[in-house]
């Protein structure tokens, strides 16, 4: 939003369509004519005084009108003064993007998942930020002296804010992305570690204890009491009773007799049960013979 040009810092040529070359008076004569009330602001007044030569108009090019109106000690005679007091509000707008980034980026918010595009953030915003300070810093700002139309200045300041400002979208987009692939495992997925599988393992053996547990509990309780150990029995005995004559149907003894003759594998099921039976019990070890002595 802020790239866009009502959010820009106003720009005198372009507000009044003059070109660099025009006198002072003439031109702060038209902003005049634009100001509500027909009066100039202060930051109009104190760019009136310094727009006596071509050279702060050049420099008012390049680092905007802010600069150029608010800075105390810097001169057209000292070019590099205007740099030096623009960088520092030039690197703001890259740290307050860093803090954004490192604050989608934080484990505490989104997990490891996230925390991992830390450093690639810090690194490209640490990069982008030395890459404008060198595009502010080495342009040719004397360029626009030759221009003798509005149409043919370079608006550096303003294009260069622009571009900023599009590069944190792109670059925070592209952030945005890689934190919601990799947060939800569409892309970039990372095994888990040892110690983690270790964990989870474990974790889960506890779980299946504490479960086992309260079932022989329950188990326990049911056979020590009377009354429920009658149900049981008798649930048993029903069931059992039930079954017998559910198997005495001849449906029932024809279906069992196809499926044994024609579609279950008796011996594969036997060879299955043994082998399950045999890893899940606990093998007792064969006592070693003794050597029977001869003679």
């Amino acid at each position: 939003m802020l790239s866009l040009p009502p959010f820009a810092p106003e720009n005198l040529f372009a507000r009044t369509q003059s070109r660099l070359q025009i006198p002072t008076d003439v031109l702060f004569t038209r902003l005049t004519a634009l100001r509500p009330g027909n009066t100039l602001t202060e930051t109009d007044i104190t760019l009136r005084a310094k727009f006596v030569n071509l050279e702060s108009r050049l420099l008012y090019l390049q680092f905007g009108p802010s600069v150029l109106a608010d800075c105390p000690l810097c001169n057209a005679e000292d070019p590099r003064s205007y740099l030096y007091y623009a960088i520092p509000a030039l690197l703001a707008s890259h740290l307050i993007n860093l803090v954004i980034l490192s604050v989608a980026t934080s484990g505490l918010l989104i997990g490891h998942e996230g925390s991992k595009w830390r450093t690639p953030a810090v690194l490209v915003s640490a990069s982008v930020a030395a890459i404008d300070v060198y595009l502010v810093s080495s342009y040719n700002y004397q360029a626009n002296s030759r221009a003798t139309r509005l149409v043919d200045l370079d608006m550096f300041f303003w294009t260069a804010r622009l571009y900023r400002l599009v590069t944190f979208a792109l670059m925070n987009s592209a952030f945005a992305a890689l934190l919601y692939l990799s947060s939800t495992n569409r892309a970039f997925a990372s095994p888990p570690g040892p110690a983690e599988r270790v964990e989870a393992v474990t974790r889960q053996l506890m779980m299946t204890k504490s479960k086992l547990n309260a079932l022989g509990i329950v188990k326990n309780t049911a056979i020590r009491d009377e009354e429920l150990r009658d149900r049981i029995q008798s649930y048993w005995r029903h069931e059992g009773r039930l079954m017998r004559e559910v198997m005495e149907e001849k449906e029932v003894i024809d279906g069992v007799n196809d499926a044994l003759g024609n579609r279950i594998n008796i011996a594969s099921i036997t060879n299955d049960a043994e082998v399950y039976a045999t890893n899940i019990l606990p093998q007792q070890e064969q006592p070693a013979m003794e050597p029977v002595p001869i003679g």
